[in-house]
């Protein structure tokens, strides 16, 4: 299979954290993308019409594009590790879109300040796209450590992704700011090996 990858998107971290933790990352060949909605040239539009990454070709030659798909996919082949049995799935399913979703904020903040010319970048739409970002970090301080501190899934894989991309883009931001449990449980799920292995650079 080939997976198309940026090593600054958090949503191929997912599926990269993914891979070694189910033993499938030599099961992957890694193309590089790079692009942006301005710039798609070196993205892959014939695999994604989108123009967007991660999309993973697989060995028959079609693929499967948007980071949830994907790493259904890729667990589902490792034998269903990451994506418990319901009741419990619906909350994984529900914290691993929360998770998406702070990355969606976080990379429209990112598009605003880097793609607009300076006098042109909104800040109330930097500041509205960062307010969601604050209320799903409340919403995570507040309802969701049992979760987080339960059983290893998917949904946490991709708050640790989201929760670094905040690090390494709007680290000016200071998410740790009031959540003392949620920078307790990042400061830790980022030591994993796995977590380690892929730290953003560029």
């Amino acid at each position: 299979m080939q997976l198309y990858h940026s090593a600054t998107s958090p949503f191929v971290r997912k599926i990269m954290v993914l891979l070694q933790e189910t033993g499938q990352f030599d099961d992957v060949e890694i193309l590089s993308a790079m692009g942006s909605p301005l710039n798609s040239d070196q993205m892959p539009t014939g695999h994604n019409p989108l123009g967007k990454i991660p999309a993973l070709v697989r060995n028959d030659g079609s693929a499967l594009f948007d980071s949830r798909v994907i790493c259904r996919f890729l667990d589902d082949r490792a034998g269903g590790k990451l994506y418990p049995a319901a009741p419990r799935l619906y909350e994984t399913l529900t914290l691993e879109s929360l998770a998406d979703g702070i990355v969606d904020a976080a990379i429209l903040i990112v598009y605003e300040m880097r793609l607009r010319p300076p006098e042109k970048a909104m800040d109330p739409w930097i500041d509205g796209q960062w307010a969601k970002v604050s209320r799903a970090l409340d919403a995570l301080e507040e309802r969701w450590m049992s979760h987080l501190n339960g059983r290893f899934d998917m949904g946490q894989i991709a708050l640790g992704c989201a929760l670094s991309y905040l690090d390494f883009r709007l680290g000016d931001k200071n998410w740790r700011a009031q959540r003392p449990h949620l920078a307790e449980w990042e400061k830790a799920f980022s030591a994993r090996e796995s977590m380690v292995s892929t730290v953003p650079v560029g």
